[in-house]
């Protein structure tokens, strides 16, 4: 019973759009309506708004932190064994890609991830922005990076923790993240993907970046 409501709560947490509540708070139009339709920072930055995406990408990272760190907190007190812990890191990043409050129309997420594996393990989540970085700086497509990041986020838990319960959760999450990303990786084989400080227009597609 413990295992399932902490779960329901990750993935509630995980269900609140910073896109969309920053955007309401700031008077902004919804992130659905405009751009590419992701409810994620860099759309949030197409209305000019730097103030508003910063907040939008803090948001969504800090709700994949917060959930884990909250099920670390009270693991003891409610017998919470690293299987629930694990469970609660992917139910807070299923509740950002599929949120119940938004009609299920969720971000990508790049940032509730990197959230998440910061939560899980410093050095786990370091170790995946700083691949992240690095692809991101030499070839300048965040969408690539991103997917860079995503393949070696599970050989980094492994290496940290073994085939433990924190490995499949990592691994599925790493997994819905690529396939968020179909759209990016179709247009990186086409040569049509934005690179990082490219202009954009707003009938654009998405950057990887994008919550």
């Amino acid at each position: 019973m413990n295992t399932l409501i902490a779960f329901t709560v990750a993935y509630l947490i995980g269900s609140l759009s910073f896109a969309v509540i920053v955007s309401k708070l700031m008077g902004l139009p919804d992130p659905h309506s405009y751009g590419s339709g992701n409810p994620g920072a860099t759309n949030v930055l197409r209305t000019g708004k730097k103030l508003a995406a910063l907040l939008t990408l803090a948001g969504d990272a800090g709700k994949g932190w917060f959930a884990v760190w909250l099920a670390q907190r009270v693991a003891v007190d409610f017998s919470l064994n690293e299987t629930t812990l694990a469970a609660v890191a992917l139910a807070v990043f299923i509740g950002h890609l599929f949120p119940i409050f938004f009609r299920f129309q969720g971000g990508k997420g790049v940032a509730t991830a990197a959230g998440i594996l910061l939560a899980i393990n410093l050095w786990l989540g370091l170790a995946t922005l700083a691949t992240w970085l690095v692809i991101a700086v030499f070839f300048r497509y965040s969408s690539f990076a991103a997917l860079v990041a995503s393949i070696f986020a599970p050989f980094y838990s492994a290496y940290l923790f073994g085939f433990t319960v924190y490995f499949p959760a990592v691994f599925v999450m790493c997994l819905l993240l690529i396939w968020r990303h179909r759209e990016n990786i179709t247009k990186l084989i086409n040569g049509t993907e934005s690179k990082l400080g490219s202009k954009k227009t707003p009938a654009e597609a998405p950057s990887a970046i994008e919550q």
